[in-house]
């Protein structure tokens, strides 16, 4: 079955391109120019991801997403014109999947398209590798735990109840600075090798986490 593609873009040009890279993949496209309209097209048949632009008349994109969010777990990609680390940090904490600048790529997009779908088919259809016990204040990966420090627990925490999303590197260090006093302003990347190492250690060849360029990091399982 083919899966079908919102594209929430008031640029015609801009959509109908997008729209024929999207059909071109394999995709099913379904364009919409007004924020109001997609909200409502949405409730009544959600595709399978969103490709949302920020500037729209009716409802712009991140009240358009907060909106979303109260209902629905469709995967959204935002794209914007909008190059300020504020807008792209909102967008995420409002639940955006991935992120993507104007002037972009088509190629780009649909690779990030394509990206974001397969792990949202691999969240649905098989469980995930990686379990935490907040509680327990334990961390287990293919059954195996890891010894983690409370810093390191807590940025996995943090990562693991958003997969798939990006955290900022401030966003971490403000939650590994909630449950621990390790936490520094220039620790979190040698916290996140650490973690990647005994991730590695217990799971060979699995990568749990990535990074998102210019932002910070992302639970991939």
């Amino acid at each position: 079955m083919t899966r079908s593609i919102m594209i929430v873009e008031d640029e015609p040009e801009l959509a109908a391109l997008v729209a024929d890279y999207a059909r071109a993949a394999g995709y099913a496209p379904l364009v919409c120019a007004d924020g109001l309209a997609a909200l409502a097209a949405i409730r009544a048949q959600p595709p399978a991801l969103v490709v949302l632009d920020l500037m729209l008349p009716g409802l712009d994109g991140l009240s358009l997403c907060r909106e979303l969010r109260a209902f629905s777990a469709v995967p959204v990609l935002m794209i914007t014109a909008r190059v300020e680390e504020s807008d792209r940090l909102l967008g995420l904490e409002l639940g955006a999947d991935d992120y993507l600048c104007k002037p972009f790529s088509p190629r780009e997009l649909m690779a990030r398209i394509k990206a974001i779908l397969r792990r949202s088919s691999a969240g649905v259809t098989a469980p995930r590798a990686l379990a935490i016990d907040e509680a327990a204040r334990r961390a287990v990966i293919h059954g195996q735990a890891l010894e983690l420090t409370p810093s390191e627990f807590a940025i996995l925490a943090a990562l693991a109840r958003r997969p798939g999303q990006a955290l900022s590197r401030a966003q971490l260090l403000d939650a590994a600075r909630a449950d621990s006093l390790e936490a520094t302003d220039r620790a979190i990347d040698s916290h996140i090798k650490n973690l990647r190492r005994k991730i590695e250690a217990a799971a060979p060849g699995l990568d749990a986490i990535g990074s998102v360029y210019g932002l910070g990091y992302r639970c991939e399982l």
